[in-house]
């Protein structure tokens, strides 16, 4: 396939972007290169014959038409958004920008050139959104194509927004979409402003390991490479207007989750006396932070036969090897506007 994949400089479009190169499709990545962006993410496919990069913004909407008119792409996935729930409740103006504007901007793009190019049967237009959109649950139940919107923050609220933008222009339009919405990913270049780098990195330098409230807030976590994987067999096989919820089937609270990053750290770079959980501190929550999120992933199961390959505490392995090997990667980003600071606490 050739695809056009927004966002390809972050953190899941980049994981994207380097299994769909390794799997000989002909990609296409597109990214404006904001805060959060590094093309070291996919400096291992850089030279590939069948990669190109394009520098440019979803809101430009003249590049955009050049983008497609250019590369004529039998699909494009959309990750680009803002998506750090902390900088929304500081600074939601650019989370409605980006992700409802650029959403809207890129849909009308591709269904313009879709329709001169003689509406293809085989386009897709793929977009990537969260399981944020579904609000919080109490203790019990999880999340299905079906659970009622019920955004929270102005992050979740955005993307809200944007699946129905991209819904509506199915119906209207009849531009052939497919959505999917996923857990909380973690993994290979996450960017050192989320949960899981913030630890490992907080652990390494004899920081504070921050959790929000009481650590109670339950997540289901997904590796990357597997959420990468699911994508690309949504793009390829799943059917014109339906979404597909993707999880990792791992639900850990935070402190819990914590303390098994401190484990394996324990294990992987122990400490001279103690152990890293001696570090680990309660801050004040977050405004609106929701309980519990859990993704019920029987549909894309039983339907596109996909299923996450890794348990959390696999990945958690996997994720602090990388972090351990790739000190040069972190450390180029942490002096980037935000990154080590406590967002989010002004509502």
């Amino acid at each position: 396939m050739k695809l056009i994949v927004t966002g390809g400089a972050g953190f899941i479009g980049s994981a994207v972007v380097r299994q769909a190169v390794r799997a000989g499709h002909e990609v296409v990545n597109l990214d404006a290169l904001t805060y959060a962006a590094c093309l070291d993410n996919v400096a291992e496919v850089a030279d590939a014959p069948n990669y190109t990069f394009v520098e440019a913004d979803i809101r430009d909407r003249p590049a955009m038409d050049r983008l497609f008119a250019a590369h004529a792409p039998d699909a494009i996935m959309h990750l680009a958004a803002e998506s750090h729930v902390d900088r929304s409740i500081d600074g939601p103006g650019t989370f409605i920008d980006t992700n409802i504007t650029g959403t809207y901007t890129l849909l009308e793009a591709a269904r313009a050139w879709w329709v001169g190019a003689g509406r293809p049967e085989g386009f897709r237009f793929h977009h990537i959104s969260t399981d944020e959109v579904f609000g919080s649950l109490g203790d019990t139940g999880q999340f299905t194509e079906v659970t009622p919107y019920d955004p929270r923050s102005p992050y979740s609220a955005s993307k809200a927004a944007s699946d129905h933008l991209v819904r509506a222009w199915h119906e209207t339009y009849g531009l052939p979409v497919v959505l999917t919405n996923c857990s909380n990913n973690y993994g290979p270049y996450h960017f050192p402003e989320k949960l899981i780098p913030v630890i490992i990195l907080n652990a390494l330098a004899g920081k504070a390991l921050p959790i929000y409230g009481d650590g109670s807030n339950i997540r289901d976590w997904l590796y990357v490479e597997d959420h990468a994987d699911a994508l690309l067999t949504v793009v390829q096989q799943g059917q014109v207007g339906r979404s597909y919820n993707i999880g990792g089937e791992n639900e850990r609270s935070n402190l819990e989750l914590v303390k098994t990053l401190c484990a394996i750290l324990d294990e992987k770079r122990p400490k001279a006396a103690g152990s890293y959980a001696d570090q680990i501190t309660f801050v004040t929550d977050r405004p609106g932070h929701d309980a519990r999120y859990a993704i019920d992933p029987t549909r894309i199961r039983e339907e596109l036969g996909w299923r996450p390959s890794v348990t959390v505490e696999q990945g958690l392995a996997l994720t602090v090897d990388w972090y351990l090997a790739n000190e040069s990667w972190w450390r180029a980003l942490q002096d980037r506007k935000g990154v080590g600071e406590r967002l989010g606490v002004k509502a």
